[in-house]
């Protein structure tokens, strides 16, 4: 059984904006499934982070088309359009576009907000929503002004950064990643000519969307989401005990309130699962699926 090489698309979608994508078939000789995955990355992110998850779900003859949400990769980079209205139409016509038949929509971090709306708005779009250790972020629970969510939550200044200094940081700190996780990170930037990196993501466009999410409330919705959604929350061995029981209240919250809910806990895990554990995130998503959580 062999892999084989990702389908690179571009998607038009909300005002004339158009997306990148990277579409992941079933390895030759595996039975199709009839359930197809998006997958939706976090904040200052990009669609490589969910490579080895797509090639997980890719051996079990699940495809998969993983985004770039505007501003982000190789999307994009337009100027407006980061508040949740937008991005939730951008999915929506990314679907369209792809021709995705009701696909399970997984969002990380922000990105789970986006596909959590995204299930509240469109139910008929999608067969179910997986939120991995997002979804349920409500910053205004930690930080009851807008200026201190900035000051603790603004990006570091990355810009002319060596590219192998970026790596060797990337690896010191996740020793336990697969390379495929590190090399989906390090898809976060532009490598420029003299070898320095620049995000993606301006950092205007990091604030703007961080003030959005700042706004956000998903626990609003809960009552009216109607479609199946998995959460699987992280818990780190050395998570911030004040931010590990916010965590936990909401995703309390969230299991009390959305009327089809199930959780799976990640512990000793990093805040990016799917970059760190692909296996074990994909084999969650694919039993979900084979179990009828999400309807086949």
């Amino acid at each position: 059984m062999t892999d084989i090489e990702p389908d690179r698309l571009r998607v038009p979608v909300t005002g004339g904006v158009s997306l990148a994508a990277i579409a992941h078939e079933p390895v030759p000789g595996v039975p199709r499934q009839p359930v197809t995955f998006l997958l939706v990355h976090g904040l200052a992110s990009n669609a490589r982070t969910w490579d080895g998850v797509a090639a997980t779900l890719s051996a079990q003859g699940f495809a998969s088309v993983a985004i770039d949400q505007r501003g982000h990769g190789r999307s994009d980079k337009a100027d407006g359009g980061y508040d949740f209205d937008t991005l939730t139409e951008d999915l929506v016509a990314a679907i369209d576009t792809l021709g995705l038949d009701r696909p399970v929509v997984a969002g990380q971090s922000w990105g789970g907000n986006v596909v959590l709306e995204l299930g509240a708005r469109h139910p008929d779009r999608v067969r179910g929503i997986v939120a991995v250790d997002g979804g349920t972020i409500e910053l205004s629970r930690d930080f009851p002004s807008w200026e201190a969510c900035a000051e603790a939550l603004a990006p570091p200044p990355l810009v002319g950064t060596p590219l192998a200094r970026m790596e060797s940081w990337i690896r010191g700190a996740h020793p336990d990643w697969p390379e495929a996780g590190i090399a989906g990170t390090l898809g976060n930037f532009e490598v420029r000519v003299d070898g320095t990196i620049a995000p993606w993501l301006t950092r205007e466009r990091h604030m703007a969307i961080l003030r959005e999410l700042w706004t956000h409330r998903p626990s609003d919705r809960y009552p009216a989401i109607r479609v199946p959604v998995l959460l699987a929350p992280a818990e780190g061995a050395a998570d911030d005990q004040v931010r590990v029981a916010s965590r936990r209240h909401g995703i309390d919250d969230a299991a009390r309130t959305i009327a089809n809910v199930r959780v799976r806990w990640f512990r000793q895990a990093d805040h990016d699962i799917h970059a760190q554990r692909p296996d074990e995130l994909a084999g969650v998503m694919i039993d979900a699926v084979r179990d009828g959580f999400f309807p086949a």
